[in-house]
């Protein structure tokens, strides 16, 4: 049987970064989305961003995120509607791929890529906005302005130095926690949150323990989760703006749910019954914790 450290060394393993053949397979599907793109928009240049940028995102990979910084000819786009250019980018995506597999968002456009084999990437987010200033706006259908600011850039780079800071375990932790909300139909939405509460909450030094260092992120967030947690670039809304107080209420019974799940892994391994205390780990994070 496992120990309990050894568990959650395969399952940190299990999540980790993405792995050469991931990148190829990232690299070469952004290429050809870029392509496609590039036919009909004038594109001034484009690379990939998000949790898959930073290096937080869960396994399997879904919703790699593209972001296409648009040019001159493209400007009319921003003096209209945002449904205007995200209807042209979902037409353009789906007479090369397909109506099914072409999914319009409120900021975005996804693409899916069906696969059963393993690291591979399942879909990717097409992002399309404007060179403003120091920083992007990119259409958003559920803003009252119609365009929402960020800068993906900078959230990379507070992920990278947070990362650096923790001794090098902060991303790895996040992909822990990213997991968890996965396994419970992601009770935190945007799982974005989870990333911006980890800059915040994951504080001081790394204490060398998994087990504790997630029970007390767990413990801090379910109190914090009702909190506004603002845009970490200072641009966009609060990151859990759009979650109503009944979807922040049902989140923090999650998080809560976890935190006590994790505190009995943790009393059950004290006790010496560690076939329990795994089991329960691995309610928590589901079948990519494993047992054996």
């Amino acid at each position: 049987m496992l120990s309990v450290a050894e568990a959650f060394a395969k399952f940190k393993k299990k999540i980790s970064e993405p792995t050469q053949r991931e990148q190829n397979d990232a690299s070469k599907r952004q290429k050809e989305i870029r392509e496609v793109i590039g036919r009909e928009f004038d594109v001034e240049r484009d690379f990939l961003s998000g949790s898959y940028a930073r290096w937080t995102k869960t396994k399997p990979l879904k919703d790699v995120d593209i972001f296409c910084v648009l040019g001159e000819e493209e400007k009319h786009y921003h003096k209209e509607a945002p449904s205007n250019l995200l209807n042209a980018v979902e037409k353009v995506l789906r007479d090369e791929y397909g109506f099914g597999r072409v999914t319009q968002q409120a900021r975005s456009v996804s693409v899916s890529f069906p696969s059963d084999e393993e690291e591979t990437v399942m879909s990717f987010d097409v992002v399309t906005g404007f060179d403003v200033g120091k920083h992007y706006e990119v259409p958003d259908t559920k803003s009252s302005s119609g365009w929402t600011k960020t800068d993906p850039e900078v959230h990379k780079e507070l992920a990278s130095k947070k990362h650096s800071e923790y001794s090098s375990e902060w991303k790895g932790l996040v992909r822990m926690v990213k997991t968890w909300n996965r396994n419970t139909d992601k009770a935190v939405r945007p799982s974005f949150l989870l990333e911006v509460m980890a800059l915040d909450l994951f504080d001081g030094n790394f204490g060398g323990d998994y087990r504790y260092e997630l029970k007390g992120f767990l413990s801090s967030a379910a109190v914090r989760v009702l909190d506004a947690w603002p845009d970490p670039a200072g641009l966009g809304p609060d990151v859990n703006g759009r979650m109503s107080d009944w979807e922040k209420r049902a989140a923090q019974t999650a998080l809560f749910n976890a935190e006590f799940k994790a505190a009995q892994a943790i009393q059950s391994e004290k006790s010496g019954h560690v076939a329990e205390a795994l089991r329960l780990w691995q309610t928590i994070f589901g079948s990519q914790f494993v047992l054996s």
